[in-house]
């Protein structure tokens, strides 16, 4: 497979990502949770449980680009530093991982609200609050540990800067994004009351311009290759 091939792949499935992640990690939460009241949380779990379910599918989705991502974005950045384009890679994969820890969290409440027999030593407002807990669980630990996500991109935002075969914008705004997830991972530790989760929307830009130049550009292949056999040599 040539590194063009792998560039639009990286393209189709970062554009693949984004969606299923803004479904899963966004648009699904927004119209389940409602902050601070477990009774109108949990009715919304019982009437859209179907949402749910499609949400934490959406996840998967995502996590399987990413997994690829990881390997994929090693191909095309390993000319300019592979060590440092491997350890983007390992960044990228227990960010990943860390994530799916997080998401079993986001399908408890199906299990808390699912009236089996050995829950009926709960009350309901109990197992109402259960939920809750559980949907909140999911949010503080998705967001937890999101510095590992931020240092991958870091890395690749600096040999993206670096490559000569793709342009320095993209490093930039990518970088940027990385840091975003970085700082906020922090504050959320630090100063949760000023850990805003706006300042994840930095990604979006670079996210977007990134996946779309390698669906439609791809990389400058010749200079790629230049890289390669430098590198080599």
């Amino acid at each position: 497979m040539n590194v063009q091939t792998y560039a639009r792949i990286a393209g189709a499935l970062f554009l693949l990502s984004f969606v299923a992640g803004g479904f899963g990690e966004a648009y699904v939460p927004s119209k389940l949770i409602v902050s601070g009241d477990a009774t109108v949380t949990a009715n919304n779990i019982h009437t859209l449980g179907w949402l749910l379910r499609w949400g934490f599918a959406g996840y998967l989705v995502e996590a399987t680009c990413d997994i690829a991502l990881a390997l994929i974005f090693y191909v095309l950045l390993r000319p300019v530093s592979k060590g440092l384009a491997l350890l983007a890679a390992f960044f990228g994969l227990v960010g990943t991982a860390e994530f799916a820890a997080a998401e079993i969290f986001y399908l408890a409440p199906s299990l808390i609200l699912g009236g089996a027999g050995y829950l009926k030593t709960f009350s309901p407002d109990q197992l109402n609050t259960l939920a809750l807990l559980s949907l909140k669980l999911f949010a503080y630990g998705g967001a937890m540990f999101t510095v590992f996500y931020g240092v991958g991109w870091v890395l690749r935002g600096y040999l993206i800067f670096r490559s000569g075969y793709l342009p320095r914008f993209l490093g930039v705004l990518m970088t940027v994004g990385g840091l975003a997830f970085i700082t906020r991972n922090f504050l959320l530790v630090l100063t949760p009351a000023y850990a805003p989760g706006s300042l994840l929307l930095l990604m979006v830009p670079g996210g977007l311009a990134l996946a779309v130049w390698l669906l439609v550009r791809g990389v400058n292949v010749q200079r790629w290759e230049e890289e390669a056999n430098a590198a080599v040599e």
